[in-house]
């Protein structure tokens, strides 16, 4: 008898987490490396939560909390939907996780069966088809190409769903593109969305906080409040308050699956850590004014990036209305040969050949589902970035 389960046999490994551990042990090595792989904010938590840390524990706050949260974090929770989106749920339609990507990996646990499938546009996150398929659905992909902005098209959408759909995930703004779905775009999707009344809907909203310039945040069930008994709204405190090590997801959602998902969770993890939950609290009712610091040094090292990139040969950048990456195509250097004569055949080998090459390590596009692409983050300084881009325009001038 095998030791280890099949179903490990039909996962892959994280593809972000390949390349910015193999950038860790080069530089470890003495390397001078650049990583742009990694997809955290480089800023610090805001003081403010850290104090809220480090009150819960003055106060104790260190037993076993509820598996769904404790109650003055799902408040929050319910406070900051109805603030900034808009929308109405009750405590007991919140539920908070070990980050959001135990949010995600529960929901899908909870609901799907051997058949069941999960609608994902491409490219995408690296764990969403994981997660599908560790809980037994099948992921089937639609395409949302450059030429569209990497935005999900209404009769793209309208082709892939079919009477064994049971979920479709939406990521707005999009990791790895930095896509981000106006009012009117996101408007064009709900509407074939209520055509399909026994389809779920799974917002990835962790980029919430992080769009630039006038473009305005959206999630679906705020745009067609006819979805909300059908969707399920996940969010963090990751990315738009520099959390990403406190681990803490939370999603709002009908109440009897986020009552499925605390069933799951129970006999996962249980509650997460209480003092992080205190942290949490304290991001979402404390002080926003970070939120402005954070996007005014992304939208700046955004535009540095995507301009160098641009002036790059063989590198076409749009520029994304969110996140903090860029996804640029690499199509029109495919065939050509590196200066010690390896041929560039995919996204992989590039990504492969700048990291060995000039000690810049980004992701491959193909990873994410659409290539031959990279995905970059900026989440770094621009003195950093504008070294890291000489060095890509370098790689890319030395192709033949």
């Amino acid at each position: 008898m095998a030791l280890l389960a099949d179903v490990l046999s039909r996962v892959k490994p994280s593809a972000t987490i390949v390349m910015t551990q193999k950038a860790r042990d080069l530089k470890a090595s003495g390397v001078d490396v650049i990583s742009l792989s990694v997809g955290e904010p480089d800023f610090d938590t805001p003081e403010h939560i850290k104090q809220a840390a480090i009150d819960a524990i003055h106060r104790n706050e260190t037993r076993y909390p509820p598996v769904s949260g404790i109650v003055p974090l799902r408040e929050a929770i319910v406070r900051k939907f109805k603030r900034e989106n808009g929308l109405d749920y009750k405590v007991a339609q919140t539920i908070v996780g070990t980050g959001g990507k135990q949010v995600l990996y529960n929901a899908f646990l909870a609901t799907l069966n051997p058949g069941d499938e999960v609608v994902i546009p491409r490219p995408y996150w690296v764990s969403y088809p994981e997660m599908v398929g560790l809980c037994g659905g099948t992921p089937v992909f639609a395409d949302a190409d450059m030429a569209n902005g990497f935005k999900l098209q209404p009769e793209e959408l309208d082709r892939v769903l079919t009477p064994k759909t049971k979920w479709i995930v939406l990521n707005s703004p999009s990791n790895p593109s930095g896509a981000a779905y106006s009012r009117a775009e996101m408007k064009a999707l709900t509407d074939v969305l209520l055509r399909y009344p026994d389809v779920h809907i799974l917002t990835d909203d962790i980029y919430e906080h992080l769009t630039y310039g006038d473009f305005e945040f959206v999630t679906p069930a705020q745009v067609e409040p006819q979805l909300v008994d059908r969707t399920l709204t996940m969010n963090g405190v990751s990315k738009g308050y520099a959390m990403t090590g406190w681990r803490i997801g939370y999603a709002a959602g009908p109440e009897k699956l986020i009552k499925a998902m605390d069933f799951v969770q129970g006999q996962q993890t249980s509650g997460a850590s209480t003092i992080a939950q205190w942290a949490a609290v304290a991001a979402l009712d404390g002080p926003q004014d970070h939120l402005a610091t954070f996007r005014s040094a992304f939208h700046g090292r955004r535009d540095l990036v995507v301009s160098m990139l641009n002036q790059t040969n063989g590198l076409t950048c749009p520029t994304p209305e969110g996140a903090f990456y860029v996804y640029p195509s690499c199509a029109a250097l495919i065939g050509k040969k590196t200066e010690a004569g390896k041929t560039i055949e995919t996204d992989e080998d590039f990504v492969m050949e700048l990291l060995q090459a000039e000690g810049v390590a980004a992701v491959h596009g193909s990873a994410f589902g659409l290539g031959p692409n990279l995905r970059i983050s900026y989440a770094t300084s621009n003195a950093v970035l504008e070294e890291a881009c000489r060095r890509i325009q370098r790689f890319c001038g030395s192709l033949r």
